[in-house]
């Protein structure tokens, strides 16, 4: 496993709910990232996000760690769920809400 693989599934292991994004989840800096930044604030939970244009390795490691070739990204409890895309279509459907429940994801504080 390369160091930046490494530095991911350490990222991914630690936290709950992980949002690899573009920008931050105060000021995200592409539409994508936005709307996923919203589903989880409807959600309610609370989630780590990563901003991968600070780190280069990052955000290319983590379309090869997923093997999903774009950003943003979704993990619960350590694993991969989807990008803006899914998380929408989970979402609509409860099913997003459900996982979160299922996972005993933690609430926002």
């Amino acid at each position: 496993m390369s160091d930046t693989n490494e530095r991911i599934a350490k990222i991914v292991g630690e936290h709950d709910v992980v949002l690899f994004m573009k920008g931050s989840p105060l000021f995200p800096q592409c539409g994508f990232s936005s709307l996923a930044v919203a589903i989880l604030d409807r959600c309610g939970v609370a989630y780590d996000g990563v901003d991968v244009l600070q780190d280069m390795e990052i955000r290319q490691g983590i379309k090869e760690f997923s093997d999903w070739p774009t950003i943003p990204q979704l993990y619960v409890k350590g694993e991969f769920v989807g990008g803006s895309d899914i998380m929408k279509e989970m979402y609509e459907a409860g099913e997003l809400q459900q996982l979160l429940v299922d996972q005993n994801v933690a609430k926002a504080s």
